[in-house]
């Protein structure tokens, strides 16, 4: 079974280990994942979460 490419609002949260007010709050202010709006629905791509997740990435290993 393929995992969806597009994640609810509640998944996509869960995806990131955030919660659902962040990610509202972060959409809002233009600080969060991308996302798609399809009426009043929300999804997150996967790839986008990723993404998101690996622009934020700390390596402190690194000199």
């Amino acid at each position: 079974m393929t995992p969806p490419a597009a994640l609810s609002e509640k998944d996509a949260a869960a995806y990131v280990a955030m919660s659902r007010p962040y990610l509202r709050r972060a959409r809002r202010e233009g600080h969060g994942p991308a996302f798609v709006r399809l009426g009043r629905t929300i999804r997150y791509a996967v790839a986008d979460l990723d993404a998101w997740l690996n622009a934020h990435r700390v390596d402190r290993g690194r000199r």
